[in-house]
């Protein structure tokens, strides 16, 4: 057994059941449905584990559960990215810190995704800074991982179902097991 998943899930149960920002989902739910859309995608074991832990950084950072509702952006993609990338690696961490920036990057790039996100989205992406301009939009395409992160993000915003049934999260520990990097 890892220490590090130890870790990760001890947190994963602490804070999981908090509901998901203004969704109908706990945490736990909504990240164990974005595993299951990934894996039912084909994606490759790295993005399956993206997708799991892709909101791990609402379990760490410091800021309060309700810091959306008083206007504040947590930056929770950094938050996970800091501590997952030690872990696993850049082709995991970097899609989880990519992810928020591919919902603005999506925003920009398709008309109908905006009309697609949950209210919750919507008011985060004002925090997150809303739509991305040309510049930021040519500039997220030159990353190596936006094509993952955009992935990512339509698994995100997939994993949102009230009552779906997913595998629990020890189903994942093998899988996590075998990518860790340290």
């Amino acid at each position: 057994m890892s220490s590090t998943v130890d870790e990760i899930f001890r947190v994963f149960r602490e804070h999981g059941e908090e509901q998901y920002l203004g969704e109908r989902v706990s945490l736990a739910e909504h990240m164990l449905q974005a595993a299951l859309a990934a894996k039912q995608d084909g994606a490759s074991p790295r993005l399956v584990a993206a997708a799991l832990l892709h909101d791990y950084g609402h379990f760490v950072h410091e800021l309060p559960a309700d810091s959306a509702d008083h206007g504040v952006d947590t930056r929770h993609e950094d938050a996970g990215f800091a501590y997952l990338e030690r872990h696993f690696g850049a082709e995991i961490a970097e899609p989880i810190r990519l992810h928020v920036a591919a919902k603005r990057y999506l925003c920009a790039v398709d008309p109908s995704y905006l009309g697609e996100l949950s209210p919750a989205s919507v008011h985060s992406l004002a925090l997150q800074g809303g739509p991305y301009g040309p510049g930021e939009v040519r500039e997220f395409e030159r990353s190596p991982h936006a094509g993952d992160a955009v992935r990512l993000r339509r698994y995100d915003d997939a994993a949102k179902v009230a009552g779906l049934e997913t595998p629990g999260l020890e189903h994942y520990r093998p899988l996590l097991e075998s990518l860790l990097e340290d």
